[in-house]
């Protein structure tokens, strides 16, 4: 096995160097790489100056690699030669612990898996590969996905950039805050019920979860070797945490595409992903919702979305406040998130390393769950499936708060109170679940900050397989509030 070099302490937030190529979106960064501008080796030493420099306040990464600047000195002997290299060739991306690297750590946030180094990549990994970026480490999620924040008990919680006694949210925390803070242009991360969405909205960058089957998955939730990393299969997803729209979009045309590895993928419609102007989303239909006929929402966060769609409302014609009734679907989500976990392979392994899980997943395995209970709730998810699709057929896209609240004390499962109400911890989380059980496409883009400075983000939902679309609405969103983005505080 590889040795992999252990995170550096560093001394302090405040000494971060500004004005690197790190601050260029990714077409940019590719085109100072190919045109020799700049090498990949000075990209990739900067990003790990920026990781040093950052992170022992942060907590974004678990592991670096330590054939990062080798991958990047490759990059550039291929250059050198004339030989080609792929559209993402250079550029220092970071990878959530949940997705499989071949020869480095990957723990998925448990100490059961705490010094599991797999034999193979994810299929997404490897193509990032052979798009020619470098690798440049893990990020801190929490354990096996389970859960809204970035907890586990393996490394130490991960912290929001804005205020770092706030939850960056999850379960991709890592990736957020190593994308928020410029330490990598771009990071993947994985969702089966918002786990990029949340953490994008509450650390104030973009994050995309693809229609399902548009990325494919594996081994990651299709290997049943690994319990606990095994579960989730029809609601997980992996997609891309970027700064922007456009540089989702490059990620995405390298990393999606059928598999035989993976039977629920889908072809691709074509290499397009050149995104849609304003002129050509003119004839667009939207609908909006605040609440989704159910959701206790925070005032500050609903006049953020309400500012944010009046804005919309300036270039689009068409934007009506309505929503699918589907309901609560928390309960829904616990379900199903039950029927796809290994139960019987976790409390092996738990038994066998005399290790406890707690959380949602320790709760999981308490719970004694019934066939009627499965079926009811696969029933269920069908209703909402068709209702929803029943509505998209007279809307383009849904938009909806990204979460019903913005970042709260770290080391909490939510927010005491929403709008002055006592609710249940994931009541903060009520928007995100819908595009799991349909896979429809759906973005996080930032639109504004609380009082104090926490960011909020809008979620945009899209029709089946229209991912270009959901970019498209999404760049559109930057442009209207690019005046009002802020660097986070401690870059």
């Amino acid at each position: 096995m590889e040795k992999r070099r252990a995170l550096p302490q560093n001394k302090g937030l405040d000494r971060l160097s500004k004005n690197t190529p790190l601050d260029l979106n990714l077409l940019e960064l590719t085109h100072a790489i190919t045109q020799r501008q700049c090498t990949a080796r000075e990209l990739a030493e900067a990003s790990l100056s920026r990781i040093e420099e950052l992170d022992h306040g942060l907590h974004a990464f678990c592991t670096l690699d330590d054939t990062a600047l080798e991958q990047a000195d490759e990059t550039d002997r291929r250059l050198s030669a004339g030989l080609p290299v792929g559209p993402l060739a250079g550029v220092p991306v970071a990878v959530k612990d949940l997705i499989c690297t071949r020869g480095m750590r990957t723990t998925f946030g448990s100490r059961l898996y705490a010094d599991f180094v797999p034999e193979q990549d994810d299929i997404v990994v490897e193509r990032l590969r052979k798009a020619g970026a470098t690798i440049i480490g893990k990020t801190n999620t929490s354990e096996f996905g389970y859960g809204g924040v970035g907890h586990n008990h393996v490394f130490p919680t991960t912290r929001n950039p804005w205020n770092v006694a706030l939850t960056p949210g999850g379960s991709s925390a890592g990736s957020a805050v190593a994308v928020s803070t410029g330490m990598v242009p771009l990071a993947l991360g994985s969702d089966g019920g918002g786990s990029i969405r949340i953490p994008a909205s509450l650390c104030g960058v973009f994050g995309m979860k693809p229609s399902w089957g548009r990325v494919p998955l594996y081994p990651s939730c299709r290997d049943p070797r690994y319990p606990g990393q095994s579960g989730w299969e029809s609601l997980e997803h992996i997609g891309p945490l970027t700064r922007n729209a456009t540089d989702a979009a490059l990620a995405l045309s390298v990393i999606s595409g059928p598999s035989a590895y993976d039977r629920h993928s889908v072809p691709s419609e074509s290499g397009d992903w050149v995104l849609s102007s304003l002129d050509a989303m003119a004839s667009i239909r939207i609908a909006f919702t605040g609440d989704l006929g159910f959701a206790i929402v925070d005032p500050e966060v609903r006049s953020v979305f309400e500012q944010a769609v009046a804005r919309l409302r300036t270039v689009i014609s068409h934007v009506e406040a309505a929503y699918p009734a589907v309901g609560n679907t928390e309960g829904l989500l616990d379900t199903l998130v039950a029927l796809e976990t290994d139960r019987v392979g976790l409390k092996a392994m738990t038994a066998e390393q005399g290790i406890e899980l707690d959380g949602w997943i320790g709760s999981i395995l308490e719970r004694t769950w019934t066939g009627d209970q499965f079926t009811a709730a696969i029933m269920e998810r069908k209703r909402i499936a068709n209702l929803t699709a029943d509505f998209m057929r007279d809307f383009d896209f849904l938009l909806t708060p990204a979460t019903a609240s913005a970042a709260f004390p770290i080391d909490t499962y939510g927010p005491d109170k929403i709008a002055e109400q006592i609710l249940p911890p994931s009541s903060w989380v009520p928007f995100s679940a819908l595009a799991n059980f349909t896979g429809l496409p759906a973005a996080s883009v930032p639109i504004g900050y609380t009082q104090d400075g926490r960011p909020i983000g809008l979620q945009i939902m899209g029709r089946h397989l229209d991912d270009k679309g959901v970019l498209s609405l999404c760049a559109i969103v930057e442009k209207l509030f690019a005046q009002d983005r802020r660097s986070t505080p401690s870059v």
